[in-house]
């Protein structure tokens, strides 16, 4: 079987802990059922609070750091923290963490929107672009308040760092995928944004129980 369907099936079970589900369940809440009924670190923020929307946006993260790493040590790939071979095995494996986390079978396929774990699969991948993606979406929340245009922003930035940075035509097309998936899971965000009704991040709000 070929490395990639191994090191996706590899992620996708990483990406499978939902962790916004998983504390809102511990708190006696159904995350889907509150706010945007999305299960991730923008909607656990708003409706559980800030340290629970840093507790799961530092996890779904680590879930696309963690998919890459042990894909990357299994086939001996590259990457911010390991090797020196090929990016592919651990890139597959964070597209893997990604897919898990937007499309947990248990959950009837409905999970987060995967740009937290997308995050991670940029900092595993080249800790240069995390830290250019970072800097540019601080600025944009900073100016416009709209965690969900940053979002947008960086995602579309991805593969043209890729691109730019001289890493193979495969890693490009890879990349370029997992910003459609994320452009399509925000395609609601996009509208309201359009239409000027998306909701602005408040450093000053509490969580909604």
């Amino acid at each position: 079987m070929d490395f990639r369907i191994l090191a996706i099936l590899i992620g996708y079970c990483i990406g499978l802990i939902q962790t916004a589900h998983i504390i809102g369940r511990v708190m006696g809440i159904d995350i889907r059922e509150h706010g945007s009924g999305n299960a991730g670190a923008t909607n656990a923020l708003r409706v559980m609070g800030r340290k629970v929307g840093v507790t799961v946006l530092l996890a779904d993260v680590f879930k696309g750091v963690l998919a890459f790493v042990i894909c990357a040590l299994i086939w001996n790939g590259g990457g911010t923290f390991s090797g020196d071979g090929s990016v592919l095995p651990g890139l597959y494996g964070a597209i893997g963490a990604i897919l898990g986390h937007c499309f947990p079978f248990y959950m009837k396929f409905k999970g987060g929107k995967g740009f937290a774990t997308t995050i991670g699969l940029m900092m595993a991948l080249d800790f240069r672009m995390f830290l250019i993606v970072t800097c540019v979406g601080v600025i944009i929340v900073l100016l416009t308040r709209y965690i969900s245009l940053a979002t947008l922003v960086l995602a579309l930035m991805m593969p043209i760092i890729i691109y730019l940075f001289g890493y193979p035509l495969e890693v490009v097309i890879a990349t370029a995928l997992v910003t459609a998936l994320v452009w399509f899971r925000h395609r609601a965000n996009i509208t309201r944004l359009l239409k000027g009704e998306e909701n602005k991040f408040s450093f000053k709000k509490k969580a909604v129980l």
